[in-house]
């Protein structure tokens, strides 16, 4: 692995080459906040994914990508003269030390619940920043990862159940209101109840240490495998799936799963 100098002299090339890219390659003069904006969205769910490959190549790839990304607004923000590179890293700096006292300070914290707990009641004492509690959640997140990230915010006020079994009485409960609406009829009140049962449900993921969003992941994973198996078999019979009966394509589904797919 490299030094700390040698770590240093790197981002100091990588700042001049950007210096250079803005100066001199049309495409990247012209870029702004916004025209890079849905490009690093995509970079970062491009690296979620080789994350849950565990791809240490392609993380490292999609890393410098996002880098990339950091570097190229904090340009745009010098030029300006709003802030720079240097800011950036110093309010970062600044924010990692006040929000972990019991490491630079003589706060008390020996559990990672701990940690999270002092880390939300110090953003809300912070000025200019959280004024509450669920402030901190971007608007723009999935739904499903904003779910789970308003728990845990919930969760470390104290707002959570005192046992996480009792978080399936709240799942039953949503689930046959969801049933009596589905028995009405009635649209709204039918996504409305879904969206209750979902939202039980990933409190309870979260109660078990289970991460929603890489549970779904790993589970469209195994259907897109699974359903690629059946539609391979098929074609390599010279037919179309629609051709095919749900009895035979279930057979095929059944011994993708014996294969361990």
């Amino acid at each position: 692995m490299a030094t700390k100098e040698e770590k240093m002299e790197a981002f100091g090339k990588l700042l001049d080459i950007m210096d250079e890219l803005r100066a001199k390659c049309p495409w990247d003069k012209k870029q702004t906040n916004e025209s890079l904006r849905t490009n690093t969205i995509e970079e970062t769910y491009e690296l979620c994914d080789a994350l849950m490959r565990e791809d240490n190549n392609d993380i490292k790839k999609e890393l410098g990508d996002l880098l990339l990304h950091v570097v190229f607004y904090a340009k745009i923000g010098e030029e300006k003269s709003a802030f720079d590179i240097k800011a950036v890293c110093d309010s970062l700096c600044d924010k990692l030390i006040y929000r972990h006292p019991h490491v630079f300070g003589q706060a008390d914290a020996n559990t990672a619940q701990k940690v999270e707990q002092n880390w939300e009641q110090l953003k809300l004492k912070e000025k200019g920043g959280n004024k509450t509690v669920l402030a901190g959640v971007p608007n723009s997140l999935p739904a499903l990862i904003k779910a789970h990230r308003i728990q845990d915010k919930a969760r470390n006020v104290g707002f959570d159940w005192e046992k996480r079994e009792q978080v399936w009485d709240k799942v039953q409960e949503e689930f046959n209101e969801l049933k009596q609406e589905i028995d009405k009829m009635n649209p709204d009140q039918i996504e409305a109840e879904f969206g209750d049962l979902f939202f039980s449900l990933i409190n309870a993921a979260r109660l078990y240490k289970i991460n929603p969003d890489n549970a779904l992941e790993r589970t469209n994973q195994k259907f897109i495998r699974r359903f690629n198996y059946v539609e391979a078999h098929t074609l390599s019979q010279g037919r179309s799936l629609k051709d095919m009966s749900l009895e035979e394509m279930d057979q095929l589904w059944e011994e993708a799963k014996q294969k361990g797919l």
